[in-house]
């Protein structure tokens, strides 16, 4: 059985949350940040002294040893107050803390994963590629092997965050000839490298966090960038994705919630016909239908959470996260517009960047489609 409560410690550290984000990004400075297309990178030594990026983390490696729920947690809250501010979040502990842990070698563990917890250092998944999203396995990005390390010669696109990143995750293929999701081998580039060219992605939503197009054009880095075995990228790659799309999840029922408490809080205050526009049924029923998305999705979100911490399997647990949560974040931005109308609109609106912003989740990571693919998949289908 599922527990639901909040341990005493959690509440405590969400309520650290509350107070930390109040402090440091407020919802203007958000705002404004959004306008400027600035990321808050000064959150990360934030979240870093409240003990955030540690606490997934076992003892032995200096982490605090909570389990996912408590990540889970916290990545709601994050997105309850900023969307990007869980988006640092889910890339620090998934991209970097948790490959790492999961297939980093040694030295990079005893190096990276101290820096990790205490929020100095920045990642990005540098995966997807022109013909290479969904279809992961069309890889073309290649390194080949030389005698102290490897030379890496390709391009990435979409790839979040990537300017300001000390370290990108680079799947490479390594076996020419190969195909699909073998021969692909995963590489830790630290992103001042020679031979890393970079141009920013213009976008709809997403403001604070830049995309990037990434050329390389003769890379060179030593035997020490690699990142598990030699042609096992893919495998490596996939025993972490359950954390990735648990924090999406994760960010979208955070930021949901936000959209639907703003909507409410409208329908309460807007006067139409001499009374609140939330006294009219049409109104209430968009507002419940609302918030039964949102709380399918926490469900959903809380269920994974618990199977990953359990060590339970979650491929299809995982990939329905994902699916009815980044969903249900687009369905009451939509309609959260329809109720506020010019209100929600207005560039002064939150409501209006959430709406944008939620475009990216339903296919980012992994579009809804994959989604229920894999979800019936797992079915036998």
């Amino acid at each position: 059985m599922i527990d639901f409560e909040i341990p005493e410690d959690d509440r405590a550290l969400l309520d650290s949350i509350d107070r930390m984000m109040a402090r440091e990004f407020p919802p203007e400075a958000l705002r404004k940040a959004d306008e400027a297309h600035d990321t808050p990178w000064h959150l990360l030594p934030k979240m870093g002294e409240l003990g955030l990026f540690a606490l997934p983390f076992p003892e032995e490696v200096g982490g605090l040893g909570k389990d996912w729920r408590s990540a889970a947690l916290v990545n709601e809250r994050l997105a309850y107050h900023a969307g990007i501010a869980a988006t640092l979040f889910g890339t620090t502990v998934g991209f970097g803390g948790m490959s790492l842990l999961k297939y980093g070698s040694e030295a990079q563990k005893r190096e990276l994963l101290p820096r990790v917890m205490e929020g100095r250092a920045r990642f990005a998944l540098a995966l997807t590629e022109s013909q290479a999203g969904t279809d992961a396995g069309a890889i073309i990005t290649s390194a080949r092997r030389t005698a102290s390390g490897w030379v890496i010669n390709g391009r990435k696109t979409w790839i979040s965050n990537a300017d300001a990143a000390d370290y990108l995750v680079v799947a490479c293929r390594t076996e020419p000839g190969s195909q699909g999701s073998k021969g692909v081998t995963m590489l830790l580039v630290p992103r001042q490298t020679p031979g890393i060219g970079m141009t920013p992605l213009a976008k709809v939503g997403h403001h604070c966090m830049p995309s990037w197009d990434i050329g390389f054009d003769e890379v060179e880095v030593g035997e020490e960038a690699l990142m598990g075995e030699v042609g096992q990228g893919f495998k490596h790659t996939m025993s972490t994705l359950h954390y990735s799309r648990a924090g999406q999840a994760a960010n979208a029922v955070g930021q949901a919630q936000k959209a639907v408490d703003i909507a409410v809080a409208y329908a309460k205050e807007r006067r139409q016909f001499g009374q609140a526009i939330g006294s009219f049924q049409a109104i209430q029923h968009k507002l419940a239908d609302m918030q039964v998305r949102v709380n399918q999705a926490r469900l959903a979100l809380y269920h994974l959470a618990w199977l990953i911490a359990t060590g339970r399997p979650c491929r299809l647990e995982a990939a329905q996260a994902k699916l009815v949560a980044t969903e249900a974040f687009q369905f009451v931005t939509r309609n959260g517009l329809q109720i506020m109308a010019s209100a929600g609109y207005s560039m002064e609106s939150d409501m209006q960047r959430m709406w944008r912003d939620a475009g990216l989740y339903t296919f980012g990571e992994g579009s809804s489609e994959l989604q229920r693919n894999l979800i019936a998949r797992e079915l036998g289908l």
